[in-house]
């Protein structure tokens, strides 16, 4: 895996999410993108991580901030997830065909394993990529480290 670096321009995407709704990187221009990668539905981690971006949907908003779930499964996998999980305002957008496309025009999944890696890629207002952070497949991202980097404090 080789991920993108910061200040390069984020590759769009057009993506189906949980609802069947189209989602494109360029929708949020003039805002900033939090695209929030976990390697599959259904794992007590990746349900941690998308909880923890529903349930600060408000803070993420008062930030100026879209965060977006993304894995490699399908969208009605994602939308069973999503509802199991009671995810109100978080949009769960489906990287499954073709297969992980997104995940490796940003330089984060795995051949091997057919997944995304963990990670946070925080996408600026104008569409460039200003933070990184790949993670361990058992590490739950601190999701006060992304609201520190947000706020510019690190």
């Amino acid at each position: 895996m080789n991920p993108i670096g910061v200040g390069a321009k984020a590759p769009d995407f057009n993506l189906v999410d949980q609802h069947e709704q189209n989602v494109r990187l360029t929708d949020f221009q003039g805002r900033k993108v939090l695209l929030s990668w976990h390697p599959l539905a259904w794992t007590s981690i990746c349900t941690d991580q998308m909880r923890a971006l529903d349930t600060y949907y408000e803070e993420f908003e008062r930030l100026n901030t879209i965060p977006l779930g993304f894995s490699v499964d399908s969208s009605p996998c994602k939308k069973a997830w999503a509802a199991a999980l009671n995810i109100q305002r978080l949009r769960m957008p489906a990287d499954f065909w073709p297969h992980g496309k997104v995940a490796q025009d940003y330089g984060i999944f795995d051949e091997q394993e057919g997944i995304s890696a963990r990670a946070n890629i925080l996408v600026d207002e104008q569409g460039m990529v200003q933070w990184v952070k790949v993670y361990p497949n058992h590490e739950l991202p601190d999701i006060q480290e992304v609201f520190r980097v947000l706020r510019g404090e690190l």
